[in-house]
């Protein structure tokens, strides 16, 4: 698929560029474990870069600043390093070696004002001597968070190690070993289950290979290198990479947002730090790795962001405690995390894959004007040299491509159109509503119940719908394109961890790149509620039809059109036609005979602190156009149909909804949903079970797209419900010859209809037959 990655020569001349001298009594022999010392010293702290060009400069300055900050405000106490910060859960541990490896890296920074600084080393010193002695140590034991002993705290404590490792001595050195040892322990590399998977898996490598580097223990470098093997064949359930491009992680959660960019990152670094050693990494499996940078996180990254429908409990996380104000964990922040990964493994890859790979980082660069990659805040120096090098590299950059992506593992679509992008979570027994847990989202409860979120083209509209403080002040009860009953739900609603999945199959659709036909059954979280759902994705349009509601809560149930954040005081003139309705700098929506539309606007406030305990208290504002059908107060198989036109102009809006033959309803019942689109030649149908809809007719549920082009026609089917029965589809039209039939696809018969069987397999891939018409 790519050019497989070639690290031997150009990832050692590569990581020789960019690591730094050794510092003053380093030794200078050909020390195998000296030289990854040193080459890690590169990729996590730079090189190559000049320390007084502004853009690096005024980071070398703020770093070295909280250094001393940080120094001065140590107090080492009996379960505290700093005053207000004690080792208890959820983080306390980890965050007290994140500020000591903030004072380290300003210690040997060039350029920082506390450049060693022998204050600012006494006092890391200092630190790393209470830690131990204290709370992290081969006689300790762990108690919260899992995640703190055995990934957050050993990652630090080891890059803090590697950095100062001439300035520790040999005691500080093995202490710092035998912790990791201790709640890193070779059990939980040996066996690949439970907390040992995917990205945290990726983790605890990641210190256990530096671990082994600093003890000078080959055994463990080794253990760590074979120990990643596991990571890299597709999944074919739960955790890790699926070969459709999901990437899940916590068994249930679509999550190639946040713990992807992990796994993306830490490979990234892993693969360039062993490359050309003993331990290089040579699995061929590895090749997933990098067929995942275009076919798993690309489509998922939006203009610098990656999308919120795959980040998990992560959304979150926008203002965290102690960070700086002006630093949004946000959709844009989490995207731009994972550019800098692209970046990052881009370095030991190919010259084919690279140029590409350059071509999409200085595509997303450049559209990003909400919050400009190369002076986003969050980086340091190091990602910000490897990215300034792609942006300053003569490739050109590319642009978003159009179309559609289906990833059925994690019950997740994408759409590109000319016009928009959108994005489609939805849940079943595979994946959850939502992920909740440690104090965050705990109000996700109906994420996955058909949240259709979308951004027009950048040149016309908001581009920082999802980014502007979106989370803390959306009505959770009325999230765009949700079917819901509006029964209170409470915090952390159907357990954490993902545990909250409705007992359904049929999640998914077919595509044909271009066009697609999604469905999803709906059972509401902690609710009766039952609905069939379905979007039928064009160039510059989604068809949204629903059917089979039904719900006896004793409370309404609404049908979220959308719900449109409008910033701190939006004046976007909103105006309503006889069947549609339009807002400026956002689009237009045309109603289908599915009742009264309701509208709102309203000003909604709210802090992050609302939905995470680790979030800043800080309150604020935000304005917000709801559209939403109201279906009563227990309904029983209500139905509606409308039409989302992104970006579209109110005369475009009233036009299409005034134009009778562009679009016809085929169906819309419990049993089919369907539409037909004569100009684009486009039948797209779901069937919930066996039936008939137009020429089209199933023997099993399944969801179908036929494209007709002159005389050719393309007839495509997958199975949502994923039985992996073989299932018959007959398209009643005349076909005068099959030009190809795809895998799993057999003819029955063709001339005065076309009659297929479909062996569909477990995993709602789609199938296809192109024909030529009489």
């Amino acid at each position: 698929m790519t050019d497989h990655l070639r690290p031997t020569r150009r990832a050692l001349l590569l990581a020789a560029a960019l690591v730094p001298a050794p510092a003053s009594g380093a030794r200078a022999d050909a020390d195998p474990y000296d030289t990854l010392r040193r080459r890690w010293l590169g990729i996590a702290l730079g090189a190559g870069y000049d320390p007084g060009a502004e853009q690096y400069a005024s980071r070398l300055a703020r770093l070295g600043a909280r250094a001393r900050d940080f120094a001065a405000a140590m107090t080492p106490a009996a379960g505290s390093l700093w005053p207000g910060h004690p080792f208890d859960p959820p983080s306390g541990i980890t965050a007290s070696y994140d500020r000591l490896w903030t004072m380290a890296q300003a210690y040997v920074q060039p350029a920082t004002g506390a450049t060693a600084d022998p204050g600012l080393l006494a006092a890391v010193l200092r630190g790393l001597d209470h830690l131990s002695a204290t709370v992290y140590h081969p006689s300790a034991g762990p108690y919260g968070n899992w995640w703190e002993w055995r990934i957050g705290a050993p990652r630090l404590l080891m890059d803090i190690t590697a950095a100062l490792y001439e300035r520790l001595g040999t005691d500080r050195v093995a202490a710092a070993c035998a912790a990791v040892d201790h709640f890193v322990p070779d059990s939980l590399l040996t066996d690949y289950s439970g907390v040992s998977t995917g990205a945290n898996r990726v983790d605890l490598c990641r210190s256990v290979a530096l671990r082994g580097i600093l003890g000078r223990d080959a055994g463990r470098v080794s253990l760590a290198r074979n120990a990643l093997s596991p990571v890299f064949p597709y999944a074919t359930r739960g955790d890790g990479l699926h070969a459709d491009g999901s990437f899940v992680q916590h068994t249930y959660v679509a999550y190639t947002g946040t713990y992807g960019q992990v796994l993306l990152d830490g490979l990234g670094r892993l693969f360039a730090l062993l490359a050309g050693s003993p331990w290089e990494i040579t699995d061929p499996a590895r090749q997933h790795i990098l067929d995942s940078v275009e076919h798993a996180f690309a489509p998922l990254i939006h203009d610098g962001l990656v999308m919120d429908c795959v980040n998990g409990r992560a959304i979150s996380r926008g203002c965290l405690r102690g960070d700086d104000p002006h630093l949004l964990r946000g959709d844009h922040y989490r995207g731009q995390a994972l550019v800098a990964a692209v970046a990052l493994l881009a370095a030991g890859a190919g010259e084919g894959t690279r140029r590409r790979w350059y071509g999409l980082v200085k595509g997303w660069a450049r559209r990003d004007t909400v919050t400009p990659l190369l002076t986003a805040e969050q980086f340091g120096v190091a990602d910000l040299a490897r990215l300034r090098a792609v942006a300053d590299s003569a490739v050109p950059p590319a642009p978003e491509p159009l179309g559609h992506r289906l990833f059925p593992a994690m019950d997740r679509a994408v759409h590109r159109g000319p016009r928009f992008t959108a994005a489609l979570a939805m849940a079943s027994d595979r994946i959850a509503h939502y992920e909740c847990g440690n104090g965050e989202n705990p109000r996700g409860w109906h994420t996955g119940s058909g949240m259709l979120s979308w951004w027009p083209e950048s040149r016309a509209g908001r581009a920082d719908q999802y980014t502007d403080w979106f989370w803390p002040t959306v009505d959770w009860y009325r999230l765009p394109g949700t079917t819901v009953s509006t029964e209170r739900l409470a915090d952390r609603a159907g357990g954490e961890w993902g545990a909250p999945r409705p007992d359904v199959r049929w999640v998914g659709g077919v595509t044909d790149g271009r066009y697609a036909a999604v469905g999803q059954h709906l059972k509401g979280l902690g609710s009766t509620l039952r609905a069939r759902k379905s979007w039928f994705f064009l160039d510059d349009a989604v068809i949204c039809l629903g059917a089979g509601i039904s719900c006896a809560d004793g409370v309404p149930v609404e049908t979220v059109v959308d719900n449109r954040n409008l910033g701190e005081s939006g004046t976007q003139r909103f105006v309503r036609g006889p069947n549609w309705a339009h807002l400026a700098e956002h689009g237009g929506w045309i109603l289908m005979g599915a009742g009264a539309l309701h509208t709102l606007r309203e000003d909604r406030t709210g802090a992050w602190s609302d939905i995470n305990a680790g979030g800043t208290s800080e309150r604020r504002t935000r304005r917000w156009q709801t559209l939403w059908l109201d279906h009563g107060t227990d309904p029983v198989d209500a139905r509606y149909g409308y039409v989302l036109l992104p970006g579209a102009s109110p005369a475009e809006t009233a036009a299409l909804a005034a134009h009778r033959g562009w679009l016809s309803v085929l169906a819309n019942d419990s049993g089919r949903q369907a539409v037909a689109v004569p100009r684009l030649g486009l039948t797209g149908a779901n069937f919930w079970r066996a039936g008939t809809v137009g020429d089209l007719a199933v023997s099993a549920g399944a969801s179908v797209l036929v494209v007709r082009r002159g005389r050719t026609a393309t007839v495509r089917v997958s199975e949502p419900p994923r039985t992996g029965e073989p299932l018959e589809i007959v398209w009643d039209r005349p076909v005068r010859a099959v030009h190809r039939a795809g895998e799993g696809v057999e003819i029955l018969s063709s001339g005065r209809c076309l009659r297929l069987r479909v062996t569909p397999g477990m995993a709602c891939a789609g199938h296809e037959c192109e024909v030529a018409l009489r």
